[in-house]
């Protein structure tokens, strides 16, 4: 204990995350910010007093915070910051149509951040989620292992979920990977997936496969278009909690995660979605994994996709 995490932004994304980690009971403090007045302070309250019900005693404590950077001093000392700040997105929308707005958003967050708690590890979750990434490096100007995006994770637990349901089998057995972007060049990997040991090639049919490859790419969209109102936040706040806890408990996990990539896989400087050591000083290493040509092919593509997009948030 004796373990401070801050979530900025206090949506559903933020404040069901801020509800997991507390819950975990594995930190002294978990810290909620939001610059809706009153918000965060009444979604902490609230929280603490399913303490003496759920049995932990991590304290949340709720934070409204200005525009000119008032609040902020109450994140001071944090070992992990989750920025999930910025709008979600509507039907009919790609991540891409986020780009601006939240990047004003997550450069002003990643400012505070720095100023406030310059030795965080920060997690991003915030959509474009490889851009926003790169921008919070950039904005905070943290070592580049500090910085991660969450989305891999999300990704993967999503193909593991369609496959489970599609066999009829628990997803304990499952094992999928997604690597490369948040989004259209998304690159989920089937030669790494297996049901109880078995490659799910001797499973399932290659048309079938490619099905739950593409709606997999599609699940953040499935969701808002049912929703209509905003965006999925259980699955994604499971995921970046899960991400927080093996930087707090310093771990070692392997986890598919948005990192910097510098030479792996034969690509250089680019933030990308790769398999990672994951410890107290955010990425310990970025771990190859074997792909076939296809799929390492798709990987450099989407690593040249994601860096023309990164190129351009340095500006914003």
């Amino acid at each position: 204990m004796g373990k401070k995490v801050t979530v900025v932004g206090a949506g559903f994304y933020g404040s069901t995350t801020a509800q997991r980690l507390a819950e975990y009971d594995v930190f002294e403090t978990v810290v909620l910010t939001d610059i809706i007045e009153g918000k965060p302070e009444g979604l902490a309250l609230d929280m603490n007093q399913s303490r003496p019900i759920e049995g932990f005693e991590t304290q949340i404590v709720g934070v409204t915070t200005g525009t000119d950077g008032s609040g902020y001093e109450q994140i001071a000392g944090s070992d992990i910051v989750v920025i999930t700040a910025g709008l979600p997105r509507k039907p009919g929308m790609s991540r891409m149509d986020l780009l601006e707005t939240n990047a004003k958003i997550v450069r002003g967050v990643s400012e505070q951040v720095a100023r406030h708690a310059p030795d965080a590890v920060v997690i991003v979750v915030s959509n474009p989620l490889d851009e926003m990434t790169a921008l919070a490096q950039i904005a905070t100007g943290f070592p580049k292992n500090r910085v991660l995006g969450q989305a891999g994770m999300l990704d993967t637990a999503r193909f593991s979920n369609f496959v489970a349901e599609t066999l009829a089998v628990p997803v304990g057995t499952v094992k999928t990977l997604t690597l490369g972007s948040h989004g259209d060049t998304m690159v989920p990997v089937p030669s790494q997936c297996t049901v109880n040991g078995k490659p799910l090639s001797e499973l399932l049919p290659a048309d079938k496969i490619e099905e739950l490859v593409v709606r997999t790419r599609n699940g953040g969209a499935e969701v808002v278009a049912l929703l209509k109102t905003g965006s999925a936040y259980y699955a994604p706040s499971a995921a970046a909690a899960r991400m927080a806890r093996a930087v707090a408990e310093d771990s070692g996990a392997v986890l598919p995660v948005c990192a910097w990539v510098d030479g792996e896989y034969g690509i250089s400087g680019v933030y990308l979605g790769v398999e990672a050591e994951i410890g107290a000083g955010g990425v310990k290493k970025v771990v190859e994994t074997d792909l076939t040509e296809s799929e390492r092919a798709a990987l450099g593509e989407a690593a040249e996709a994601v860096r023309a997009k990164q190129g351009d948030v340095a500006n914003l």
